[in-house]
C-alpha cells in the first residue's frame, strides 16, 4: 500500500478532476482557495509525464484558474512547481501549485517567484543601483 498521500486522496477533498490527473485545495494554503494539480499516477516530477500527459495535467490547471478566478473574484495568480527537494519539494508526487493573489496581501508583490531566493528577488533595484554608478 502507498504511503504517499496524495495518491491517498479522499474523493470528498477534489474540487476538480479529470481522466489524467485531480485537484484538491492545499492543506496548508498560502492564500484562500490555494490549489494543488497534481496526476492521478503516482511520479515525482512532472517531467517524467509524457508530453501528452503533461499537457493533460497543465489543461486542468487553466481549469482550476479560470474556476478559481470566477468563484473568487481574482484576475491574479502564482503557478509553480517545487520540482525536487533543492527547489523546496517536500511531497515526492508531482503537482502544481494554483495560488490565487489579491491586491494588498503583501505589501511589494514584485519579483513573485523569485522571492525564493530573496536575496536574488528583488533585480530592479541592482538596475538602479548599477544606472547610477
Amino acid at each position: 500500500m502507498s504511503t504517499c498521500p496524495f495518491c491517498l486522496i479522499e474523493p470528498a477533498r477534489l474540487v476538480a478532476s479529470s481522466e489524467a490527473a485531480i485537484a484538491i485545495r492545499d492543506a496548508y494554503p498560502i492564500t484562500e482557495g490555494h490549489t494543488l494539480v497534481l496526476p492521478r499516477i503516482h511520479v515525482k516530477s512532472i517531467f517524467e509525464l509524457s508530453a501528452l500527459q503533461q499537457g493533460a495535467l497543465w489543461a486542468l490547471v487553466a481549469e482550476v484558474r479560470q474556476s478559481l478566478a470566477r468563484e473568487m473574484s481574482v484576475g491574479d495568480f502564482n503557478i509553480g512547481v517545487n520540482d525536487g527537494p533543492a527547489a523546496g519539494q517536500t511531497v515526492e508526487h508531482a503537482h502544481v501549485h494554483v495560488i490565487p493573489r489579491r491586491e494588498g496581501d503583501v505589501p511589494d508583490p514584485r519579483g513573485g517567484v523569485r522571492q525564493v531566493i530573496p536575496a536574488k528577488a528583488r533585480y530592479w533595484e541592482k538596475e538602479q543601483l548599477g544606472s547610477i554608478r
